[in-house]
């Protein structure tokens, strides 16, 4: 299998827009290089804002809770593969019993790994607030296709051709893929492709209005799940626009 965390040179070396025509990736940013940077201050400020407003009393709540549950660490760190191919330790609170396999099974509908308060976390996605610190190293942006363990990113590179265009920009905590329905686990091309599909269109659209729009509908996701334990966020394929789908097809350029 061809190997994730090779370096961007070695990685990429072109793409093609909607136009059809061939751009190099030094086009690619230089085009977007003030919605990057506006970008990365905004993914600092809220970041900062989180971390400063948010943690300090919301955290030791969400401690208490794991530790009660179940035994182990509270934060679970994982080697994602975030911007241009590149690794990185991605943090989340820990959801799952220790386990030997957490590194190369994805979590599962109903998976006993899974403790009973972190059931409640990965169903309102409360789970992944520590990543507002990878968001602040610069490892992720909170607006991005999510990252993935290093497993499933060589095998849904091999399904897919090009699936690595999606690492043109930072990791997120939400993407379009989340709040498209695309979470959970992805086992059959139909899913990995509708993944590769929404993250493939951030790429090619990135901009102010679709963050916000993004950031916004995960908002939604959240307090509707978070109020109704009958809604949790929803899993991949229970709220994807069919109508919008392209065919699939093996290999996907």
């Amino acid at each position: 299998m061809r190997n994730t965390t090779s370096l961007e040179s070695n990685i990429y070396h072109q793409h093609k827009l909607q136009d059809g025509k061939a751009q190099t990736i030094r086009f690619y940013f230089e085009s977007r290089r003030t919605y990057l940077a506006v970008k990365r201050g905004m993914d600092i400020t809220i970041a900062l804002l989180v971390i400063l407003l948010i943690f300090p009393w919301l955290f030791p709540v969400i401690i208490t809770l794991i530790k009660l549950d179940s035994r182990g660490p509270i934060f679970f760190k994982q080697k994602r593969v975030g911007f241009l191919g590149r690794t990185f330790w991605c943090y989340k609170f820990r959801t799952m019993y220790q386990n030997d396999v957490a590194d190369t099974r994805q979590a599962s509908r109903n998976d006993p790994r899974v403790t009973r308060v972190g059931q409640f976390l990965r169903n309102t996605g409360v789970d992944e607030l520590p990543q507002f610190i990878n968001v602040l190293l610069g490892h992720m942006s909170i607006v991005g296709p999510r990252p993935h363990m290093l497993k499933d990113s060589r095998d849904f590179a091999e399904v897919v051709t090009n699936y690595k265009f999606r690492n043109l920009v930072r990791p997120g905590i939400t993407g379009m893929s989340q709040v498209r329905g695309c979470r959970g686990p992805a086992t059959t091309f139909a899913s990995i492709f509708r993944r590769y599909q929404w993250d493939a269109y951030y790429v090619r659209n990135v901009g102010f209005l679709l963050d916000i729009r993004i950031m916004m509908e995960t908002g939604l996701l959240m307090l509707t799940s978070l109020f109704n334990k009958d809604k949790p966020i929803p899993m991949d394929g229970s709220v994807i626009d069919q109508a919008s789908q392209p065919t699939a097809k093996k290999k996907i350029a």
